[in-house]
């Protein structure tokens, strides 16, 4: 679909938004809270709910508001620091949302995350179902990393790439990020439109932070390919443009766009390819690998090269082409052992391997997401 389309048609027609507020369009550079730019971002996500769409906020900033809270020139280095910096501004955070939007007659509830409730099916589920309750009550749902108890290797460490979870899990048609710039940039002008998140797309990304906040220009285009490659629509724009929200839903031109994939994903497959954690890997061959990709073939035994990790039947395994591109990954029928033993067989000899053949697809097409464009 054309971008003039997308932006004409269809930003105008979508009912379900995730906007993401990064720490520096929210905080000043000593830390503390902008005010300003919130009330200012409020009253157009209150006009936003008035005219019947739902809007999910997925904030950062709970670290810079307890940098200042805490009186220190600079971001703290250590996880006991950053973690109590958490604790104290995320109750300065709220405290400001909350009154903010309740003169906008606008009800908040606070969800704080890690990433391991993403990766585990059933607090995900959980959380799509708190969700749904917050929207069913009228209620403006506002999301946090839980940074007061993550460490680091349950942290995301941004809050980018927990906005297109978000984004993902409750089908959300648009997943807007607000940052300091009017978009991604290349070669000092703002892209319009981004039509693939691959290789190229994440070069334009640079590594420059706000001196507050984690994430960066990578994983909001990382965050972005998420989206699209599930089906849907995600734009980067500046936090303090004029109107910034009114002017993407009324189709105007500002910030980049990110085209979306012509096929949406089901709920299950975009908790499988994004949210869950692999447990193993799998390498194919290139024949299995045109199975999957060109022909949407579930994964049989003879096609497996190389089992790799420890894991029971049910698990989610990366699928790896023989060059060691992750190309789908899926829940396994088998175990670890089980497919040591089977790999490369055919169908017909499983049961002689192993004494019985309960399923004839190592992963079943139904239990797979493919194209993840992953690359080693």
């Amino acid at each position: 679909m054309p971008d003039r389309t997308i932006r004409q048609q269809v930003l105008s027609q979508v009912r379900r938004i995730v906007v993401k507020v990064g720490t520096h369009s929210i905080c000043h550079d000593a830390g503390g809270l902008d005010r300003s730019t919130i009330r200012s971002l409020a009253r157009q996500i209150a006009r936003l709910i008035a005219a019947g769409r739902t809007v999910t906020l997925v904030v950062s900033g709970a670290i810079g508001v307890g940098i200042a809270e805490m009186g220190l020139d600079e971001r703290p280095r250590n996880m006991p620091a950053l973690q109590a910096a958490a604790a104290l501004g995320q109750v300065a955070l709220m405290r400001a949302l909350r009154d903010i939007f309740a003169r906008l007659d606008v009800r908040v509830g606070q969800v704080l995350v890690t990433r391991d409730d993403f990766e585990d099916r059933t607090r995900y589920l959980n959380i799509r179902n708190t969700l749904g309750a917050l929207e069913e009550m009228g209620t403006l749902a506002i999301i946090n990393e839980n940074d007061a108890v993550a460490v680091d290797e349950i942290r995301y460490g941004d809050n980018d790439i927990i906005a297109a979870h978000v984004a993902n899990m409750i089908g959300a048609e648009l997943l807007v990020f607000l940052t300091t710039v009017d978009g991604v940039m290349d070669g000092g002008t703002v892209m319009d439109v981004v039509k693939q998140v691959d290789d190229e797309a994440m070069e334009l990304a640079t590594d420059e932070r706000s001196l507050l906040g984690s994430g960066g220009m990578a994983s909001k285009i990382a965050a972005a390919g998420m989206v699209t490659r599930a089906g849907e629509i995600a734009l980067i724009a500046n936090a303090r443009a004029p109107k910034v929200l009114r002017r993407i839903v009324e189709g105007k031109r500002i910030g980049t766009l990110f085209i979306p994939a012509p096929r949406k994903l089901t709920p299950r497959k975009r908790w499988i390819g994004q949210a869950s954690r692999p447990a193993g890997k799998l390498t194919i061959d290139a024949g299995a690998a045109r199975a999957l990709t060109e022909k949407g073939k579930s994964l049989l035994p003879t096609g497996i090269l190389h089992v790799e990790g420890r894991f029971q039947k049910g698990a989610t395994l990366s699928v790896l082409d023989a060059d060691g591109n992750e190309i789908a990954r899926g829940l396994t029928n088998y175990t670890a052992d089980q497919l040591q033993k089977i790999r490369g067989l055919r169908t017909t000899q499983i049961a002689q391997v192993l004494g019985d053949k309960p399923y004839d697809e190592v992963i079943h097409r139904n239990n797979m997401t493919v194209g993840l464009g992953r690359k080693r």
